[in-house]
C-alpha cells in the first residue's frame, strides 16, 4: 500500500492492526486520547482464533508467559456445585493440537503492555482525542491539528465517533442487562470447584462467568450478569449500583457464587451493549473495526477475539494492494457474515443462560452436550486464511 494509515484508538484491535500493518511495511500511527494507557475493565479470554495472530506476531510467549491457560470449560446449574458440561480446552493440551493455539486468561493491563511495548517508538500519539474525521482520510484533533492519511482506521469503540460518518444513523442498543466485575484472590474462594476452569454459573435472570488470570492462576476474575436496570439513563459508561445489589441477586445461588461475589467490594456496573447491522463499514477513506462496526455481548468472550480477527484481515488486504476502495470492500464482505453470526450467537446466549428452573432450562442443558461444534466454528477459524484466496486489483 502507498500511504500511511491512521488508527483512532490504542485498544486491543487498533494496536494489533498497527503492530500488522507495521509487520507488512506499512507507515501506520495510533492516535490516543488517553494521556496514558490504561484498559478498562479487568480481564480478557482470549481463545485460539485471537492468539494465532499473536503468534504470527511474535507475541504469544509474551502473552503466556503473563497469563493462565485454564483446564476446562464448564456449565453449572445456580442451585449446587453440579456440573452440567465440561470441555478440556487447556493444560491437556488437547486444545492447541486441535486449533494451533491455547485458551488464556489474561488482564487486559497486560495484553494493552504487551501490544503496545511491541510498537516502535513515535508510532502512538497519546493525548491525541480526535474530534472528527473527513472521508478524503483527514482528522481533526482537540488541538486544532490536522492529520490527513490514505486509510484512516474508526477502531474507538462500542462508542465511536467515526461511525457516525460511516453511518449515521447507527446507534448501540441496550440489552437491559447490566455486568459487574471483579478479581478475586483464588485464596478467597475456600469453596469453589475447579478454580482453574472457566466456568458458567446459569440461573433465573443472571449468571456468573469467571476464569483464572495471571502467571500462576493465583486470581479469578469474574463478570456477573443480571438483567436491568429496564432502561439505562446513567450515560454511556459505569454507574454506581444501589448497595448489596449484586449479593441480593445471588442470594441463594451456590455457596462458591456467592462467596465470590461477597469476596470484594460490589463494582460498578456496565451497560451491556449490542449494535444493529450497519447499512456499510466504511465511507471513503474512513473504515471501522472491532467494537466501532460491531459491538457484541459478552458471552461468547469473543469482543477482543473479533477484533484481532478485523485487524488481521484488514491489514492483509491493505498491505496488499493500493486501491484502498477494493481492498475496504473487500473487508466488510469478509468480515460482516462472521461478526454477525457471533453478535447473534451471544445474544441468544444471554437469555439462554438466564432461564428459570423448568423445561427450557433441561433442553438448554441437554444442548449444551453439543457444545464442541460451538467450539470449532468459533475458535477453529483462521482469519487470515480467508484473504488469502482473494485478491485485490491496484
Amino acid at each position: 500500500m502507498d500511504g500511511s494509515v491512521a488508527i483512532v484508538g490504542a485498544g486491543i484491535g487498533g494496536l494489533t492492526l498497527a503492530l500488522s500493518l507495521h509487520a507488512r511495511g506499512v507507515p501506520v500511527t495510533v492516535f490516543e486520547r488517553a494521556e496514558e494507557l490504561r484498559e478498562v475493565g479487568a480481564a480478557v479470554a482470549l481463545s485460539a482464533n485471537g492468539l494465532r495472530p499473536m503468534d504470527e506476531l511474535g507475541l504469544l510467549g509474551e502473552l503466556e508467559a503473563v497469563a493462565t491457560q485454564p483446564t476446562e470449560l464448564i456449565h453449572r446449574g445456580w442451585r449446587t456445585h453440579d456440573r452440567v458440561t465440561a470441555f478440556p480446552v487447556g493444560l491437556d493440551g488437547s486444545y492447541r493440537r486441535r486449533f494451533g493455539a491455547p485458551y488464556l486468561g489474561i488482564h487486559r493491563a497486560e495484553f494493552q503492555r504487551i501490544l503496545s511495548g511491541a510498537c516502535p517508538p513515535g508510532m502512538i500519539r497519546l493525548n491525541s482525542d480526535v474530534v472528527s474525521a473527513d472521508s478524503d482520510g483527514t482528522l481533526t484533533l482537540a488541538s486544532g491539528e490536522t492529520v490527513t492519511a490514505s486509510v484512516v482506521v474508526g477502531a474507538d469503540g462500542v462508542h465511536s465517533r467515526l461511525r457516525g460518518l460511516v453511518d449515521p444513523a447507527a446507534t448501540p442498543v441496550y440489552t437491559g442487562t447490566s455486568g459487574f466485575r471483579g478479581i478475586v484472590p483464588v485464596s478467597s474462594l475456600p469453596t469453589l470447584p475447579d478454580p482453574g476452569a472457566i466456568q458458567f454459573w446459569m440461573g433465573p435472570d443472571a449468571h456468573l462467568l469467571h476464569y483464572a488470570i495471571g502467571p500462576d492462576g493465583g486470581e479469578v476474575n469474574f463478570l456477573a450478569v443480571l438483567e436491568g436496570p429496564d432502561a439505562w439513563a446513567a450515560g454511556p459508561g459505569p454507574a454506581s449500583a444501589a448497595p448489596g445489589t449484586l449479593a441480593e441477586a445471588f442470594s441463594g445461588w451456590a455457596p462458591a457464587v456467592r462467596e465470590m461475589v461477597e469476596a470484594v467490594p460490589q463494582s460498578a456496573h456496565w451497560p451491556l451493549y449490542t449494535l444493529p447491522p450497519l447499512t456499510r463499514w466504511s465511507a471513503g477513506r474512513v473504515v471501522l473495526l472491532g467494537d466501532a462496526a460491531h459491538t457484541m455481548l459478552p458471552h461468547h468472550g469473543q469482543g477482543a477475539n473479533q477484533s484481532i480477527e478485523d485487524a488481521v484481515v484488514l491489514a492483509d488486504l491493505l498491505a496488499e494492494s493500493d486501491d484502498h476502495a477494493s481492498a475496504l470492500a473487500l473487508y466488510e464482505r469478509i468480515r460482516r457474515s462472521r461478526t454477525r453470526q457471533v453478535q447473534r450467537s451471544s445474544l441468544v446466549t444471554s437469555d439462554l443462560l438466564h432461564l428459570p428452573d423448568g423445561p427450557e432450562a433441561v433442553a438448554r442443558d441437554e444442548k449444551l452436550g453439543g457444545l464442541d461444534p460451538w467450539l470449532a466454528w468459533i475458535h477453529g477459524l483462521d482469519a487470515r486464511a480467508q484473504t488469502r484466496p482473494a485478491t485485490v486489483t491496484g
